[in-house]
């Protein structure tokens, strides 16, 4: 693979996280790129079943938020 252009022990944790999302980032915009396993497939249609059968469970974000602020 040779030398690689980047020397990633030189970057910060910061700069690091913020190069993985790049990465992630680019990667995602090609759904080919990330293909799905067999079983995840399965996994996704069961959960999507699921949510049909059931509805949202769940906090909404702003719930989410309000807790975590009344534990300050």
């Amino acid at each position: 693979m040779g030398n690689p252009a980047l020397d990633l022990g030189r970057l910060s944790r910061d700069e690091q996280f913020d190069l993985l999302d790049q990465l992630w980032e680019a990667l995602s915009r090609d759904p080919k790129a990330l293909p799905s396993s067999e079983p995840q497939k399965a996994e996704l249609d069961r959960r999507l079943d699921d949510l049909e059968a059931e509805g949202p469970v769940g906090l909404t974000w702003n719930e989410v938020v309000c807790k975590a602020r009344a534990r300050q």
